[in-house]
């Protein structure tokens, strides 16, 4: 609302409505007034007349005192009557003629200007007395006070309305240029002072001046405060600026540190657990050889140390690649229960000293075929049953694989490893996964470890989009669980790995949880289990025993006991043992059957039964009309060697073997026919295994998806990464024996390679080797080289002489890579000879090459000029025992 239009409001309309207001109030009061007088001076008159009439009696004096009636200025017309309404006097002409008297005293009726006055007259004979009123006058003169009033009222509208201009006139200014200078303040820029007012503006006008003023002058403090504040945050962006640069150089090389720490790592791990790999290697087969008390006792303690050691590094170097995140997942295709097999048989040994009961339980709605990670899916299993079988002194660890959600295309496990051992604390269990943590600080001392495996189970199950738990209670065991997201489809389910006919299997096990899961794995197989506490069973005897020893060693009256009711049971027995396959005991078994070490895998409990009730494993719904077609497998391998006895390994019923000793000759063999698995070597001279493993993915239709596995006598966690990015499937290391081909095409084929497909022929009575007199490692193992050749001593004793006929030709390689600093041809002189010694009974040899070509690898030449010498030298012995042998042989 502007300044105007108020003064207007305030000095001129609301005034002038007010004035108004009163006007119309005044001019209607006084037309009520003046009403009023002329009724009162008619009723006066005719009061006055009225008695007059009444004396009068003739009509002479009637008129003349009527007469005086009409002397009023308002009166018009009279006229007298009588009862009957006849006229008896009229003076003046009447507008209408009267209506019938009234019975009532003086009666007014008001139309308009026009009144008619009735009154009777007082005598003998009633008579009324009539007066037309002409009040015409009361309007004129009430117009006259109108146009009066009129004039007031626009007198007092120019009045007002000129002390309004004249006000608006003497404000305006003033306050258009205030506001205007406000204006100007409010946009940041310096007003003109103000010219000086009068009255009440004058205060306004010099504070509006005032405040420009200390605006300004702020805005100057302002400008000279930015201008210094812009000086210091120059100085402070340079002074941050050099702190980044020195930040940036700080960081790459705390990179480049970590770069470094995590090669040193790499290497450092893989140069420690070669040989640690070694020690418990050699370990173990000296555990197997004749020495007294004290000295076994050193064994084990040497054997646990190297374990421990071993377990140290891995977790180690884990934890250093979960930190820096270069910890990378797989996607390969994976078996729960292989998996759940393989690592409870890895922690049997511990179990069996402690008589504790271990057992998988993979649920039949947990499909057969996903796709993960299957190293660190084990890792974690691993590391959660090695510490449930660590803190538990009795009792039995369960390992339970259950479906949790399903999901187009994924599946979510969770996966609950049970122990009955110490449990654990709320206060512990809130630490646990944190790193270097251990439930209780004795615990290390007392169990050892270094509180790195639960943490790195914690970012394992994390990376792999799970999440990890605990359950547990002091005194009642601990449960240990984790969700799994793999791909795959819950629609795939496990097919049964037999079929029975209905067969009926004694099953005698006194732990229940085993005993539950024997039942139900024969019932799903098709057989028909039951229970007894001892045979004869009522309903005749059965087909198959399946019972668990109480107890390893037993007694002489145990065994006796035990082999007269497997005489009278007249039925083949697989009897269980808790106990550690080189300590089963030797019952003899009239009917046929086989005594296995607890845990039992599936795979061997399904190969067990197979062999002794002559079924077969449940026949592909594809190939059931008939027999299933022979699986062709091809072997590269640039060493004859290794060729020779990666065929031997694989070679059995319903599968063909192709060689191939390059990678071009593996072409070749390709374009020709297809196979369904390749076990390519990498090094090789010529076409290498990865550019063979690209050419043969280049042929296209089933090449493409068809596996490829690396065979390999070094890799490292890089070159492993490397193969497996270059189309590759999987990774085999030196020396493969049949568990792992087994494993291998069990994963990539779906197919179990039973061991009947092994022909071992007998070890060797005598085992010739050569010792060095420093004590070190034997020339020459005949023994270590049977079972790296499956059992098979005279392809042993073949493969090292076929070794040892071509020493001289490697040693002259090396020398002349040696002489020219070729680093090239000589990694692959040392790397051919580290894979040929993988599988052949010189274990000297084999270790000086090994430690070779990871110092080559990692270090470069120089490390590796001081070993040379005793490389040759090792060489020079395994040539003088083929020289010997030789000799023997003539003679």
């Amino acid at each position: 609302m502007s300044l105007k239009f108020r003064l207007l409001l305030t000095g001129l309309i609301v005034p002038w409505l007010l004035m108004l207001l009163l006007a119309a109030t005044t001019l209607s009061l006084h037309r009520s007034q003046h009403a009023e007088q002329l009724q009162a001076r008619l009723e006066q008159a005719v009061d006055l007349i009225t008695p007059l009439l009444g004396e009068a009696d003739d009509a002479i004096s009637r008129e003349a005192t009527a007469a005086r009636l009409l002397e009023l200025d308002e009166v018009r017309a009279l006229g007298v009557m009588d009862a009957q309404g006849e006229t008896l006097l009229q003076l003046g002409r009447l507008r209408s003629p009267p209506s019938a008297p009234r019975n009532e005293g003086l009666h007014l009726e008001q139309q308009g200007t026009e009144w008619r006055l009735q009154t009777p007259l007082p005598g003998a004979e009633p008579a009324w007395l009539v007066l037309d009123v002409d009040a015409s006058p009361l309007v004129l003169a009430h117009y006259r006070q109108i146009g009066f009033t009129a004039l007031l009222l626009g007198i007092a509208a120019l009045l007002l309305g000129g002390l309004t201009f004249s006000a608006y006139r003497r404000l305006h200014p003033p306050l258009a240029a205030v506001d205007d200078a406000l204006s100007r303040l409010a946009t940041g820029e310096s007003p003109l002072p103000l010219p000086p007012s009068r009255g009440e503006l004058a205060g306004l006008t010099e504070r509006v001046n005032a405040l420009g003023d200390h605006l300004t002058e702020a805005r100057l403090e302002t400008q000279r405060q930015i201008e210094q504040a812009t000086a210091e945050l120059q100085e402070s962006m340079e002074t941050i600026e050099i702190q980044n640069i020195d930040l940036d150089i700080a960081h790459r090389r705390a990179v480049e540190a970590n770069r470094i720490k995590s090669e040193f790592l790499a290497n450092m791990s893989h140069e420690i657990r070669t040989p640690l790999n070694g020690i418990i290697g050699f370990c173990r087969l000296l555990d197997r050889s004749r020495l007294e008390p004290r000295q076994r006792e050193w064994l084990e303690h040497v054997q646990r140390a190297s374990s421990n050691l071993l377990m140290l590094v891995n977790d180690v170097l884990d934890f250093s690649k979960l930190e820096a995140g270069h910890l990378e997942l797989e996607r390969l295709p994976l078996d729960m229960v292989f998996l759940v097999d393989e690592v409870l048989g890895l922690q049997a040994p511990l179990a069996h000293q402690k008589e504790l009961q271990l057992l998988g339980l993979v649920y039949d709605d947990v499909p057969g075929v996903l796709n993960g990670d299957p190293m660190r899916i084990q890792q974690v299993l691993t590391n959660l049953v090695h510490n449930a079988v660590k803190f538990t002194r009795q009792g039995e660890v369960v390992v339970r694989v259950m479906m949790e959600q399903a999901d187009p295309g994924r599946v979510t496990l969770r996966i609950s490893v049970t122990d009955t051992g110490i449990g654990l604390s709320p206060e512990h269990q809130r630490h646990l996964f944190q790193a270097y943590q251990q439930a209780a600080p004795s615990h290390s001392r007392e169990f050892g470890g270094t509180g790195l495996g639960l943490t790195i189970c914690r970012q394992l199950v994390e990376q792999m989009g799970g999440q990890i738990s605990v359950q547990s209670e002091p005194g009642l065991g601990t449960t240990f669980s984790f969700t799994l997201p793999l791909e795959g489809s819950e629609t795939t389910e496990r097919p049964p790995e037999l079929r029975l006919a209905g067969q009926t299997v004694l099953i005698e096990e006194p732990h229940p949880a085993t005993r539950r899961a024997l039942r139900h794995l024969f019932t799903r197989w098709g057989a028909r289990p039951v229970e007894a506490v001892a045979p004869p069973l009522q309903s005749g005897p059965p087909a198959l025993l399946v019972a668990s020893l109480p107890h390893t060693p037993l007694t002489a009256d145990e065994a006796g006991s035990w082999q007269q009711r497997l005489a009278e049971l007249a039925c083949p027995a697989l009897l269980l043992a808790n106990a550690n396959p080189m300590d089963l005991p030797s019952l003899a078994l009239p009917h046929g059957g086989e005594i296995l070490a607890k845990p039992v895998a599936r795979t061997t409990l399904t190969a067990a039964v197979t062999r002794v009730l002559g079924q077969s494993a449940c026949p592909s719904p594809t190939n059931q009309t008939g027999a299933p077609p022979p699986l062709r497998l091809m072997a590269v391998d640039d060493t004859e060697s290794n060729r020779l006895l990666l065929g031997e390994l694989i070679v059995g019923p319903g599968i063909e073997v192709s060689l191939a000793a390059s990678g071009e000759e593996a072409l070749v063999l390709a374009q020709e026919q297809a196979f369904d698995l390749v076990l390519m070597d990498i090094r090789m001279p010529g076409m290498d295994g990865v550019a063979a493993t690209r050419a043969l993915r280049r042929l296209g239709g089933r090449w493409r998806t068809t596996p490829v596995v690396a065979v390999t006598a070094h890799v490292l966690e890089k070159e492993r990464r490397r193969l497996l990015d270059n189309g590759l499937d999987d990774v085999l290391v030196k020396p493969v024996d049949g568990d792992q081909l087994r494993d291998t095409l069990h994963r990539h084929l779906g197919v179990m390679l039973t061991e009947e497909n092994e022909t071992p022929s007998p070890l060797l009575e005598v085992a010739p080797t050569l010792t060095a007199d420093d004590g070190e490692l034997p020339t020459v193992d005949l023994e270590l080289g049977a079972r790296l050749a499956g059992g098979r001593a005279s392809l042993a004793r073949e493969l090292l002489e076929r070794l040892a006929a071509g020493l001289e030709e490697n040693e002259a390689e090396l020398r002349r890579a040696l002489a020219e600093g070729d680093d090239e041809a000589l990694l692959d002189g040392i790397h051919g000879l580290n894979g040929a010694c993988r599988y052949c009974g010189a274990p000297r040899l084999g270790l000086i090459a090994e430690s070779l070509e990871t110092r080559l690898r990692t270090r470069g030449r120089d490390a590796v000029t001081p070993l040379m010498n005793d490389l040759f030298d090792a060489m020079a012995d395994l040539r003088a025992w083929a020289q010997g042998e030789t000799q023997t042989t003539i003679t």
